[in-house]
């Protein structure tokens, strides 16, 4: 794995060198070209980055760099925190496009393999195809959360690009994804085709102002997510400058740390990246963002609680709700206070939801179910199951 990696910069290194003793970059273990590659034996996060953007529509002949992001990261002081954090260098271009997705593909399924989470900084987001197919070896379907402003579903057919990678998530085989939640999508930067597509396809696509309005929305998704990701484009201009994105609504800085934690704190997510980065050398605030949503996502998985194995009566409480012809099950984690919901098997034909007969939801659910109203989350996952 370490041929695919060059060591942190040495203007990095040394701004390194000039940080107090208690600071996060006092603590990493460093790819550097002084001490070499370092050892990952008990290590839970691997950092690093993808200096690749080709295949963006916007591609002008620039790469990202990371160096800023590095370093505002290692002059935050850590929490109160268990796991060790690697730092492993940056991924350079392949001769071809191909050849950068081969190297994000091993690397990422050998870290899934040493069961470190892979903290990927991208240039273009179709890196997150990539990313995806190393869960090919792995023989379960994938559940993956995209914070972005557009669905990223573009033309399947035609070449990939970061508009289109996750269209061929979609119909590329092998078939790993089950399901796909789009957070904080902006209307007017998504085709009526694409939406109608998301709901055809039982998808879930929450808009900007939904999520502002109800940040707790997020949580159930990222409980259920395997991979995350973050386009900064998800993020308001006046958070990042003009520089970096051009749109005037999104998430603000809080908002968009506080859904970090809350992939964080997810007992299933493994795999976290954040993409559309450029160079932020001249822009500290946004280079800070970024590095205080990576703490966040440290911070959660840190701070993550196992909800028990729902078998013994220990470890939750179970709620049944008639509606209609239904009897809908809930079960509330005594250990965490989180709700789920029982999904029924059905016993005809392909069964996708062998893993997930239990779907997290909000105590929401259970009082709209006490009210008579079916969650749409349900809904759709039961309906998925039936095609």
């Amino acid at each position: 794995m370490q041929e695919f990696f060059s060591p942190v910069g040495k203007s990095v290194m040394g701004h390194r060198e000039f940080l107090p003793e208690n600071v996060l970059g006092k603590h990493l273990l460093i790819h550097s070209g002084r001490n070499g590659f370092p050892e990952l034996e008990g290590c839970k996060f691997a950092l690093f980055g993808v200096k690749e953007n080709r295949n963006s529509i916007d591609f002008n002949g620039t790469y990202p760099v990371f160096d800023s992001i590095r370093k505002s990261l290692y002059a935050l002081f850590p929490g109160n925190w268990n796991y060790k954090i690697a730092d492993l260098g940056d991924i350079y271009p392949g001769e071809t496009v191909t050849d950068t997705y081969f190297a994000v593909t091993a690397v990422v399924k050998e870290l899934l393999k040493q069961q470190i989470i892979p903290l990927m900084l991208g240039g273009s987001q179709d890196l997150m195809y990539a990313a995806y197919r190393a869960y090919d070896d792995f023989g379960k379907m994938i559940n993956y959360v995209n914070i972005d402003s557009k669905f990223d579903i573009g033309d399947a057919e035609a070449a990939i690009n970061n508009g289109s990678y996750v269209g061929k998530m979609v119909v590329d085989k092998p078939y790993n994804l089950f399901n796909y939640s789009a957070i904080g999508y902006q209307s007017y930067f998504n085709s009526a085709d694409e939406i109608a597509l998301l709901d055809k396809l039982y998808f879930d696509a929450y808009r900007l102002g939904e999520i502002v309005n109800n940040i707790q929305l997020v949580e159930p998704l990222t409980r259920d997510a395997d991979m995350i990701s973050l386009d900064i484009s998800a993020i308001k201009t006046a958070e990042l400058s003009y520089i970096n994105n051009n749109s005037p609504n999104g998430l603000d800085g809080r908002e968009v740390c506080a859904i970090s934690r809350y992939a964080g704190i997810s007992n299933k997510v493994s795999f976290y990246g954040i993409f559309e980065i450029n160079d932020f050398e001249n822009t500290p605030s946004a280079s800070m963002l970024i590095a205080q949503i990576l703490w966040y996502f440290i911070e959660g998985v840190n701070y993550r609680i196992d909800d028990g194995d729902f078998i013994s009566d220990e470890d939750f409480k179970t709620y049944k709700v008639p509606i209609e012809d239904d009897v809908l099950v809930f079960k509330k984690s005594l250990n965490t206070q989180r709700w789920w919901i029982e999904l029924p098997f059905i016993s005809e034909g392909n069964n996708k939801l062998k893993r997930h007969t239990l779907l997290p939801c909000a105590y929401q659910d259970y009082v709209s179910a006490c009210n008579q109203e079916i969650p749409e989350r349900w809904l759709k996952a039961r309906r998925k199951n039936e095609i």
